[in-house]
């Protein structure tokens, strides 16, 4: 092991210590001396450095604040009688209430404003202190002026706040009403009670023979009008309609084709079934809703459809839609005739079987709603609605009954083609009891209740399965390895190079996205079947998204994403500065490195302060809260928190500096090895031992730190080597540069080279040093160039000696120096 050579601070470092020293001292008498003077200046001229010349715009403030606040008083009262003639709208009285939930947002923002502002004149007027009592000296003319100013502003504002308090609270009121009022409403709806009887029956059947005449002579009157009128306009929304059919439906096709097609001889895997079933499902049917969304665009743009038209053609388009979602969502789960994309294990017939029981629930409660659209746009009898809701809840009833009586159950190994085994136990009893009960429903009255189950039964239990299927597609393609062996794995794999690693990332990032998206498409269409309205999810997501409230905490997620939006804009324009000032201005200065690393590192710190002051400004975030984090804090610090402060402000320097990173070999101290985890409080430094080391982050920043691999990998290895007295210097020095040359891991700039050292006791002494790219493979590389080293001296006949020592063994009494000697003089 070579010895790290121990170096203090440079000259550099100590003169920027000095000039950092000397500029806070500055600094601190700077502010001193300000401070006095601001004291002289403020006795010399008394009380004037606190008068501030009156806000021409103020009037204006209070003026229009109050005429804002007239014009909201205004729209509650027309809230309040509009909610009395909208009654027994949902939809309306849904958009009347976000309305009222916005006046109380508005309200409460100017509110929170006009606080502040009185909080504000409070604290001027302490800082001007009570007015003199009777006896003592007068204020100043222009300090009297500024509290008189200050109190009338004060009481101005306190009326305005009471004022948006209250209608605040009015507002508040109207949309607590206004909830009452629909969830009555809804209440009503479902448990409205009918009285069957067979005069009802035979009402409902005079009134739909008289609607089917009246339909026919509305539908055929509108047509032959179109047709004689506006064919123009007819022929060019049909046009544009099969364009649009062109562009959603094969165009959607084209670009998607491979995440929906199914190959007539492919085995597909688990994952790439629930693929094709959740993406067939979803690209599908969103091409065709987007069709039918601009085909009624189309028609009514060019002003082909009427009043009491459009209702029946827009339920129309939906009946049509929810049959399509309903088929391809079946036919993608039991894929009747394709039992190689099944998802679940039935055989053949219950698949059949089943896809038909479904599609037909949904036919017969979509044709429900559009046989009912059709009896309101044309002023039908309410006892026909009833009569057919009665028929489609019935039916819906008969088909689960029978569903439960199926026997498509397939045990794995068998014969898809099998007679089947019986539901799981209780299932076929669930589904007896749903149908019963939807019948009981219908034969008690409760005609509306049955109506809404079964649209649940249907319509939800759909996109409950759709998001089911969505969510079995995230996990399999989240799961570890998988995602590799999948189209876009594949794809990726080939053009970006990704490794194994990359790929896994990846399928995680695709699972959540999945998982996102089918919660995203599923979820606001199981509350749209519930009752609620569009205007109620928007304002839902609106406030997800702007307000989040917590006690007395908003948070804002569109704030937050703005604000790491602007401290990252923030960050790359401080790179791009420290980068264009090094660059360019110190660089062509000559100015010394030491000075230029400070400048740039001062830069940088100065820089993500102030995108870190921004993000957290236009996150929402109040930087006054931190006021008591920071005295608790100081507080802390007082009691013996010096230490973890110490380390975690040293933490924060070696993240943001880095003069050495995660892998890097260092040595401190006693302590040498390989930094494995750097924290805020900690660094980890695993030795070769494989033995864990936990270094303070503050002993790392004020003692010497030793980084072997601080720039690059590369360094120095030596390999000393002692040969016999008799050899030649010249050719051990060869054979040693001839055997380093044969390994190409070492580096040729700079070249190796050999040292004569010295001339020990018993051997010529050289020491072989080269340079390597990675210096973690020395030990290797060393290990071997020995092992070469000595078998090429072998076969050159050098020898490697070893220390010697003259031993004499005397018998008898030992011979004394003085002895000897006169023995050699005779």
């Amino acid at each position: 092991m070579t010895e790290l050579p121990t170096t203090g601070p440079s000259t550099v470092q100590r003169i920027t210590r000095v000039l950092f020293a000397a500029l806070m001292i500055a600094a601190v008498q700077l502010g001193s001396s300000s401070h006095v003077f601001a004291q002289t200046q403020q006795q010399a001229q008394g009380q004037r450095q606190e008068q501030v010349p009156p806000d021409v715009t103020l009037d204006s403030i209070n003026s229009d604040m109050k005429g804002k606040i007239d014009t909201i008083r205004q729209r509650l009262d027309s809230f309040r009688n509009r909610i009395q003639s909208d009654a027994d709208d949902d939809a309306r009285l849904a958009e009347l209430r976000v309305q009222a939930e916005t006046i109380v947002g508005e309200m409460r923002s100017a509110s929170d404003a006009m606080r502040t502002r009185v909080e504000q004149i409070q604290a001027r007027l302490k800082s001007l202190g009570e007015p003199p009592a009777a006896g003592q000296p007068p204020e100043a003319p222009a300090v009297v002026e500024e509290r008189n100013r200050l109190l009338n502003e004060r009481s101005e504002l306190n009326l305005i706040v009471d004022d948006a308090g209250q209608l605040s609270n009015s507002a508040t009121q109207v949309a607590n009403t206004i909830t009452n009022l629909r969830r009555t409403l809804f209440t009503q709806t479902l448990f409205r009670h009918t009285e069957l009887s067979g005069e009802l029956f035979a009402d409902a059947g005079h009134a739909f023979v008289a609607e089917v005449r009246n339909f026919g002579s509305t539908f055929s009157g509108w047509i032959s009008f179109v047709w004689k009128f506006k064919k123009l306009q007819l022929l060019g929304a049909l046009a544009l309609s099969l364009g649009a059919a062109m562009l959603f439906l094969s165009g959607g096709y084209r670009l998607f084709g491979r995440f929906i097609r199914r190959n007539d001889h492919e085995h597909p895997s688990y994952i790439r079934r629930l693929s094709v079933a959740f993406w067939s499902t979803v690209i599908q049917t969103v091409a065709l809703a987007a069709f039918l969304l601009a085909s009624f665009l189309f028609l009514d743009g060019f002003n082909v459809l009427r009043t009491d038209i459009t209702p029946i053609v827009v339920t129309f388009f939906g009946f049509v839609w929810f049959v399509n979602f309903v088929w391809k969502l079946t036919y993608g789960v039991l894929a009747p005739g394709e039992p190689e994309w099944r998802l679940v294990r039935i055989t053949n017939r219950g698949a059949r079987l089943l896809t038909l029981a479904v599609l037909a629930m949904a036919i017969v409660n979509g044709l429900d709603y559009l046989l009912g659209a059709i009896s309101e746009a044309l002023n039908s009898p309410l006892v026909l609605t009833i009569v057919k809701s009665l028929l489609a809840s019935v039916i819906i009833g008969l088909i689960l009954i029978a569903i439960s009586f199926v026997q498509p159950r397939l045990v794995e190994g068998e014969d898809p083609d099998g007679p089947g085994h019986r539901w799981p136990r209780f299932f076929p009893l669930f589904l007896r009891i749903t149908g019963l009960l939807l019948i009981l429903s219908v034969l008690t009255g409760y005609v509306g209740l049955a109506r809404f189950a079964s649209t649940q039964i249907v319509l939800t239990g759909a996109v409950i399965v759709l998001i089911y299927i969505g969510l079995l597609s995230g996990r399999a393609v989240s799961k570890q390895g998988s995602f590799t062996d999948t189209a876009v794995g594949r794809r990726l794999a080939e053009s970006f190079n990704f490794g194994e690693v990359s790929l896994d990332q990846a399928g995680l990032v695709a699972g959540l996205g999945i998982y996102a998206f089918a919660l995203i498409l599923g979820i606001p269409l199981i509350l749209l079947t519930w009752g609620f309205q569009i205007a109620d999810i928007e304002a839902w997501i609106y406030s997800f998204f702007t307000q989040i409230r917590i006690g007395n905490i908003s948070i804002s997620i569109v704030g937050i994403l703005g604000g790491i939006l602007l401290f990252g804009l923030g960050f790359v324009v401080t790179r791009w500065v420290q980068k264009w000032i090094d660059g360019n201005v110190l660089a062509r200065s000559q100015v010394d490195l030491g000075v230029r690393n400070s400048v740039k590192t001062g830069i940088g710190y100065l820089g993500i302060g102030l995108a870190v002051l921004v993000g957290v400004s236009a996150a929402g975030i109040d930087l006054s809260s931190f006021a008591l984090v920071a005295s608790a804090l100081s507080v802390g610090i007082g009691f013996g928190l010096q230490n973890i402060v110490s380390n975690f402000v040293s933490g924060l320097i070696l993240l943001v500096e880095r003069p050495f990173k995660v892998g890097d070999h260092v040595v401190t101290g006693t302590t040498e090895g390989i930094v494995k985890r750097i924290s805020v409080r900690a660094t980890e430094i695993e030795t070769f031992r494989k033995q864990s080391i936990i270094v303070p982050n503050s002993d790392l920043i004020n003692s010497p730190v030793g980084n072997w691999t601080h720039r690059n990998k590369i360094g120095r290895s030596e390999v000393p080597v002692a040969v016999s007295h008799h050899t030649d210097p010249q050719k051990v020095m060869d054979i040693l540069l001839e055997l380093v040359d044969q390994v190409p891991e070492v580096l040729r700039n700079p070249e190796p080279h050999v040292e004569f050292l010295n001339f020990g006791p018993s051997s010529l002494n050289f020491e072989l040093r080269f340079h390597l790219a990675d210096m973690g493979e020395g030990l290797r590389i060393r290990n071997n160039l020995r092992i070469a080293i000595l078998k090429r001296f072998k076969e050159e006949g050098i020898a490697i000696p070893f220390p010697q020592q003259e031993i004499i063994f005397h018998r008898g009494r030992p011979i004394l120096p003085e002895e000897n000697d006169a023995r050699g003089g005779a």
